[in-house]
């Protein structure tokens, strides 16, 4: 994470980092003609090069998310691919690494389904984000057009300023002032709007895919554990595997886990420091049950006071009747 709060400045250590240094850099990493391919870099660039120039930015960072897009998909498929592999390399070991081997295939194969899956969310973010840059492109003809009539009008004055094509010319302006103005008041609205419900679909999707993730790693990890992994001396016969109904339920309950997963039993949740609970950045009426909140407990201290004189009133009335009977 970019502990200077900016893409700009320079990289901090995690405390991950710093308890475990990270391992070398991968040597897929190390690429002789850098690090993105040529069509990729092509597309970019000719996106950013065409087109209106307001939304020129924006039609390169949709082009940008497609090669992300294109990137996920070849990961999703050598994920299938791999998961197959292992199963295969498996089955011609012993019963134990066999067995474990390829219900580990079963779930980093669900992995590469899990990519899938966000690779299409993935892509309901990307196509929110272009309708802004479509709107982009439709409000450049009112900048424009505006932009023309004023340098006609200030070419008229320079040249002929009893022109009676500068009055006309003023009345086109105002028109097309207003043009813009609404057009650019659309732009803004719609930015925002889009931009919020971009963004949420990318951040919903990842959460999904990151908790989906760790829940197959976890059942991963419960796999591993079924493997006997003491060593035996030359001649000895290593104990018989008997794991099998285990892995197997072990499976059903990952598959169980995944298929019940719904973002309100998201485990994993922000620690804000200007947020009271860490549940209310998901809230979407945080106003309103900070005020139920008041109210039940104002009532509940209502009724324990109201209880509390009702007993009062009890251990009193008793007392006062023991007098008299006395």
């Amino acid at each position: 994470m970019h502990r200077t709060y900016s893409l700009r400045n320079s990289r901090a250590p995690t405390a991950s980092q710093l308890q475990s240094p990270p391992p070398p850099i991968s040597s897929t990493k190390k690429h002789y003609f850098g690090k993105s391919g040529i069509a990729s870099s092509f597309r970019k660039n000719t996106a950013g090069t065409f087109g209106p120039e307001l939304s020129r930015k924006l039609a390169q960072y949709v082009k940008m998310e497609k090669n992300v897009m294109r990137a996920l998909e070849l990961v999703a498929s050598e994920r299938r691919n791999v998961a197959k592999q292992l199963s295969l390399w498996g089955e011609e070991n012993e019963d134990d690494v066999s067995d474990i081997t390829d219900k580990l295939g079963v779930l980093m194969y669900e992995l590469g389904e899990l990519d899938d899956l966000f690779i299409d969310r993935y892509d309901q973010y990307r196509l929110t984000v272009k309708s802004i840059r479509n709107i982009e492109s439709s409000v450049q003809p009112s900048r424009d057009r505006k932009a023309r009539i004023t340098d006609k009008i200030a070419y008229l004055k320079y040249k002929d300023p009893q022109s009676p094509k500068i009055m006309v010319l003023e009345q086109e302006l105002v028109r097309a002032e207003a043009e813009s103005l609404v057009a650019e008041a659309q732009l803004s609205n719609i930015t925002r709007d889009k931009l919020k419900l971009a963004f949420n679909y990318q951040f919903d999707s990842i959460r999904e895919h990151a908790e989906k993730m760790a829940l197959i790693a976890g059942y991963g990890k419960a796999l591993l554990e079924l493997l006997d992994d003491n060593p035996v001396i030359p001649g000895e016969t290593r104990p018989a595997y008997d794991g099998y109904e285990a892995s197997k339920q072990i499976i059903i309950d990952a598959e169980n886990s995944l298929s019940n997963w719904t973002l309100d039993s998201a485990v994993v949740k922000p620690s804000l420091s200007m947020h009271n609970t860490s549940n209310e950045v998901y809230d979407t009426s945080d106003e309103e049950a900070i005020e139920n909140a008041e109210y039940q407990k104002h009532q509940q201290d209502l009724e324990n006071e109201l209880n509390g004189m009702t007993e009062t009133e009890k251990h009193f009335d008793q007392g006062h009747h023991e007098q008299i009977t006395a």
